[in-house]
């Protein structure tokens, strides 16, 4: 117990990094309309509400954040994450 507790002391905390994400998400729209083409038309122009959350299907890294020191920098990334 005490080498655990010892060999924690050392270890370095961790640290939070925060960073801008764009997420590709497939949602399930709501909208009352008379007709298919009235509901198409409605949900294209941005009217209706979201009924379920959906799944995420794609995750990027836009920037990530890091601090040095007492400074902030903003490191670009490129990177994807796909979760279908």
């Amino acid at each position: 117990m005490a080498v655990a507790a010892r060999k924690r002391e050392h270890e370095p905390a961790p640290k939070m990094f925060h960073a801008t994400m764009l997420v590709t998400r497939a949602e399930e729209w709501c909208v009352e309309a008379k007709s298919a083409e009235e509901a198409r038309e409605l949900l294209a122009h941005g009217h209706g509400h979201r009924c379920h959350l959906g799944d995420r299907l794609h995750a990027e890294v836009q920037q990530l954040a890091i601090e040095v020191g007492r400074q902030q920098t903003t490191c670009f990334a490129g990177w994807g994450i796909f979760l279908a």
